[in-house]
């Protein structure tokens, strides 16, 4: 049966059956999925030095994440200990790393190791990996190496490149900068004089936190954003307790699956009475959080649908704000100065250190790696105009490769660990005849057809050109340049894990040495069903005990 079953050793470093880019969320769960189906020939590749992904690289103050803590986290892996009903980036990590570690994946995660190119060798059907080392200790071994596998998954997702503004003289600054997915601890901002660029998600969260100890804060907003509450609060010993209950857990985290999928019209229907809504909440949370500076209602009022950008949602940006040594700054930026920013009317206001909240190079998916597929086609080269592919998932001339968190998976109103798990799901199943086939002796190569790929993204693209997410009011980072939306899903949660519950072979093309040829008809996959996973008898008790818990929720918001 081959060596498909058994890990990677010393004899065979540069062989494997599988290799997954990323050690984050997403290369995590697609490597727990192999393990589920006895395939342990398999790789991770992370350039980085630990495992985490986007958790271990935000750090910077206040960094949490904006969905509920039991919607953000693997549906295999529920926990009822979480601290908060928003859970901090620390927790956050803990949380994977205790994840990387319960499953033993470690021991085939290979640090400091970034892919610098894969192309695909039509001879031996098989992807030739170059990697590059990095770290003082492993380069001593090598600086780099040629690893050859069956089968290629990028799990790099969409946010990981970060992306610093194009402003002249950035490196002029004598001062301390840094960008927020890379922060730098050791800096003390304290009593200094500090400058943020941006005002996403990013910068929502950093203000308040770097407003409590600077001397001055200045912010600087090119464009407002929608903001509604976050109501963020401490998870009660007593819920911890009620949640410890397998029934009241899912319960919990069937409700608040529930009322994100109903607040999808929301964020892609413009016209909706919920996007209505969403601009009134926005509008007298302005007005709320900052009843000492009026004439700054109307410029933190956005003029777009919600959902154009992303909705953020924070309890203390605007009373941040609000404080008489913050400052929030709307004239353009003219260049980055030896001492500070000189904006477009010549002022140049001097700070000890700038914080570039400037957001990732969202729709550069796989950038820098470069990858070659059949006959040497460039992906960079496939994706011209913008990255497309079958369900987010699957790239035509790119055989037995996969892509998680990739076009068009995004979501805007749920987490996006719901659509990650479904597209594992489905590449598992997907992949599973050219593991076989290895451990057989025999090399297939699998990729989607043409002409499903490009029927499949007509009617995806027709699709958010009626959504807010193409609103020509605003930019985002939804989209390319040109105005194609790349990143986002038009639809539900739901929808997109139906898409997802079964593999139609027809959709693919198998190459067996040069012969053509489908698998089969379908595999059944099936997806988790999370809107009320248990059946009617048993539902009313655990409403009964889940509004109990939603009892001391509920609580806990009015008292805020």
């Amino acid at each position: 049966m081959g060596n498909f079953n058994h890990p990677v050793g010393n004899h065979d470093y540069t062989q494997s059956t599988v290799v997954i880019i990323g050690a984050g969320i997403s290369g995590m769960c697609m490597a727990i999925d192999l393990l589920r189906r006895n395939h342990r020939n398999f790789i991770i590749l992370e350039k980085g030095s630990a495992a985490g992904g986007t958790w271990n690289d935000n750090k910077y103050p206040g960094c949490a994440c904006d969905v509920w803590s039991s919607l953000y986290s693997f549906s295999f892996e529920q926990r009822s200990n979480w601290t908060r009903e928003y859970p901090k980036q620390e927790e956050i990590l803990a949380y994977l790393t205790g994840i990387a570690e319960k499953y033993n994946l470690y021991r085939y995660i290979r640090f400091n190791s970034t892919v610098d190119e894969a192309r695909w060798d039509e001879d031996i059907r098989k992807w030739k990996i170059q990697v590059s080392v990095s770290g003082v200790k492993d380069i001593q071994f090598q600086s780099g190496y040629e690893l050859s596998a069956n089968i290629l998954i990028s799990a790099v997702g969409q946010l990981n490149l970060p992306s610093w503004p194009d402003l002249r003289g950035v490196d002029d600054f004598t001062g301390k900068s840094m960008h927020s997915a890379r922060w730098d601890w050791t800096y003390d901002f304290r009593g200094k004089r500090v400058a943020i660029i941006g005002n996403g998600a990013t910068a929502v969260q950093i203000v308040p936190e770097v407003a409590k100890t600077a001397s001055h804060l200045s912010v600087y907003q090119r464009t407002p954003q929608w903001i509604v509450p976050r109501y963020d609060m401490a998870v009660h010993s007593v819920q911890q307790a009620l949640l410890s209950v397998p029934l009241v857990r899912r319960c919990k985290r069937a409700a608040m699956m529930n009322f994100r999928e109903r607040s999808h019209d929301a964020i892609v229907n413009p016209n909706s009475a919920l996007s209505q809504e969403i601009r009134g909440i926005g509008v007298d949370l302005i007005k709320k959080g900052l009843p000492d500076k009026p004439e700054m209602w109307e410029i933190l009022t956005p003029t777009y649908a919600p959902g154009c950008r992303r909705i953020l949602s924070s309890d203390d940006y605007y009373p941040a704000l609000n404080e008489e040594h913050v400052e929030l700054e709307i004239r353009e930026i003219q260049r980055i100065t030896e001492s500070g920013i000189e904006t477009a009317d010549g002022e140049n206001t001097e700070f000890d250190l700038i914080v570039y909240a400037t957001g990732f190079r969202s729709v550069e998916f796989l950038h820098p790696i470069k990858i070659y597929g059949m006959g040497g086609r460039a992906l960079s080269t496939i994706w011209d105009g913008g990255a497309a592919a079958y369900y987010g998932v699957t790239v035509e001339d790119m055989p037995n490769f996969g892509v998680l968190y990739g076009p068009n998976t995004n979501l805007g109103h749920n987490s996006i660990i719901l659509m990650i798990e479904a597209q594992s799901r489905y590449l598992a199943a997907l992949l599973e005849p050219v593991i076989r086939a290895k451990a057989n002796g025999v090399s297939i190569a699998l990729q989607p057809r043409h002409d499903v790929v490009r029927d499949f993204n007509q009617d995806l693209q027709t699709r958010l050109a009626k959504s807010s997410f193409a609103d020509p009011s605003c930019s985002s980072w939804y989209k390319t340049a040109e105005g194609r939306i790349t990143n986002n899903w038009p639809g539900t949660v739901v929808e997109y894990q139906q898409g997802l519950s079964r593999v139609r072979w027809a959709d693919y093309a198998v190459d067996r040495g040069g012969k053509g040829e489908v698998v089969g008809q379908e595999t059944r996959i099936g997806h988790i069903e999370e809107m009320w996973p248990i059946g009617k008898g048993t539902l009313l008790t655990g409403l009964s005990v889940a509004l109990v818990v939603g009892g001391w929720y509920f609580q806990g918001v009015r008292r805020r």
